[in-house]
């Protein structure tokens, strides 16, 4: 019978690449399996050192980055303290659509002015509704202590020309509604250190998680290289079976050719 007509199938449960199949199904998962492990080392690490950043202790806002410099990474998430004099009332926004305890409502920024010209927008917290008496704009010098966060993606630029209440909470847009110059970023307000605390205040807001700080990427390059050996190992038994299916066709046409050309040496072919 012709080799072609042998099934690959057959080649590939042949005991000898059985055997080697089950050596390789081992390899390979042991392979994947370190590859795991590394990920999760570089979640270990990632978690550990975001969570190290949120919980240093805290310093002057100024300390991380200047007004003229946009946010850093670094900064975004850090605890800091701010000395200033509350800005014009007519300046305050509300962000809406809001989440509190499972209750829809607003937050409450107020401008904090660091000297004349700079100032930096503070999330005091949240209230149930515009008419909430907490949102009256508080006065005078205060410290208080918070949360560095970002800008929201969401664009909030339509919403400046139909009053102070914005989708987002967006620099950006709030650079257009001032006179003076703002930091590139929030401080969701945690507590006031010194100064006088409105009454009522508004609820304190929990300050969005900050972003993963992406620590031990070396470790998510070990766990792709495991991966590739282990692909590739299976890939090998592969395509040593399909070579050693493929001998047997080899072996049948050069037995061929010799036939051949023994019977075009002698001229006669004996019965």
């Amino acid at each position: 019978m012709p080799g072609s007509a042998r099934p690959l199938w057959r080649t590939a449960l042949a005991p000898r690449w059985s055997g080697l199949l089950l050596l390789a199904l081992a390899i390979a998962s042991v392979m994947t399996i370190m590859g795991v492990w590394q990920l999760g080392v570089y979640r270990s690490k990632t978690a550990d050192a975001t969570a190290q950043r949120a919980a240093a202790p805290p310093v002057a806002l100024q300390s991380l980055f200047s007004i003229d410099e946009g946010l850093p990474s670094k900064a975004v998430g850090r605890r800091v303290t701010v000395d200033g004099t509350w800005g014009p009332a007519a300046d305050q926004v509300l962000i809406a659509d809001r989440l509190q305890d499972g209750r829809a409502g607003l937050w409450v920024v107020s401008p904090l002015k660091l000297s004349g010209t700079d100032a930096v927008m503070i999330v005091r917290g949240w209230v149930a509704s515009p008419s909430d008496p907490a949102v009256t704009a508080p006065s005078g010098p205060v410290r208080l202590s918070g949360s560095v966060v970002a800008s929201e993606a969401e664009d909030s630029s339509d919403d400046a020309a139909k009053g102070r209440v914005l989708s987002s909470l967006r620099i950006p847009t709030i650079v257009h509604l001032v006179s003076y110059r703002v930091y590139d970023a929030f401080v969701v307000q945690s507590a006031v250190d010194s100064g006088v605390v409105p009454s009522p205040a508004p609820a304190v807001v929990v300050p969005p998680p900050p972003p993963t700080d992406h620590a031990g990427l070396r470790n998510v390059a070990y766990a792709v290289q495991w991966w590739i050996f282990a692909a590739f190992t299976l890939w090998m038994w592969g395509r040593m079976v399909l070579d050693a299916h493929r001998e047997p066709d080899e072996e049948d046409s050069s037995s061929g050719d010799r036939a051949g050309e023994a019977v075009e040496s002698s001229g006669t072919v004996s019965a």
